[in-house]
């Protein structure tokens, strides 16, 4: 069985059939605030959002500054197709990713994805092709202390998307998420994985080798 295969249960974004909670927002909230310091400059740089979600909250941010950012997920609003620097792919992870072309970005952002996936590696290395030499990959994704907390909000008080935490297939602590890495073509040296938001994400900082 094959990742898509084992993915396919997935038929829509985030955002696409209902209202992101305020949890929700202002987690992405958060999670644009880190990018956009781990990124620094990106101006004139090519920007891939994997799992960016229906509306694409936090990659219109960089649509403004970025030369290009790509758009990935299962559905993505048509609206942005009117964006001369923006470009769509729809379909299931990791596959879809296939019609990027190799080494197409300098930056690759992974925000709130990998704990959906059944098969992470294959998005992981996926994600390494598409990097440019020298690129980063940023991911931000819930810890195992997140876990609690996103299941207390989302199960107990409804204040984040219940459907969205039932299809969560795993959780990540540095020392789960870096051998990942290691094995999707990132070289130790250059791999950084901490936890931040309290200790309720783990994010990880990956550059790829530049010859």
């Amino acid at each position: 069985m094959n990742a898509e295969e084992k993915n396919q249960h997935r038929k829509s974004s985030l955002g696409q059939e209902s209202h992101l909670s305020l949890v929700d927002r202002f987690g992405i909230w958060l999670s644009a605030r880190w990018v956009r310091a781990a990124c620094g400059d990106i101006s004139g740089r090519r920007v891939a959002d994997i799992g960016c979600g229906y509306r694409a909250e936090m990659g219109r941010h960089l649509l403004t500054r970025a030369a290009h950012v790509s758009f990935i997920d299962v559905s993505v609003s048509p609206d942005l197709r009117a964006y001369a620097n923006a470009s769509i792919y729809e379909g299931q992870l990791p596959s879809v990713m296939a019609l990027i072309s190799d080494h197409d970005n300098d930056i690759v952002v992974g925000n709130s994805v990998l704990e959906h996936m059944s098969e992470p590696r294959e998005t992981l290395a996926e994600c390494f092709r598409i990097l440019k030499p020298g690129g980063t990959l940023l991911i931000n994704i819930p810890s195992w202390r997140g876990k609690w907390f996103l299941e207390f909000s989302g199960f107990t008080l409804g204040l984040s998307t219940a459907d969205e935490i039932d299809d969560h297939k795993i959780y990540y602590d540095p020392k789960d998420i870096w051998p990942l890495l290691v094995q999707a073509g990132f070289r130790p040296r250059n791999i950084t994985c901490r936890t931040h938001k309290f200790g309720l994400n783990t994010y990880a900082i990956c550059h790829k080798d530049a010859g």
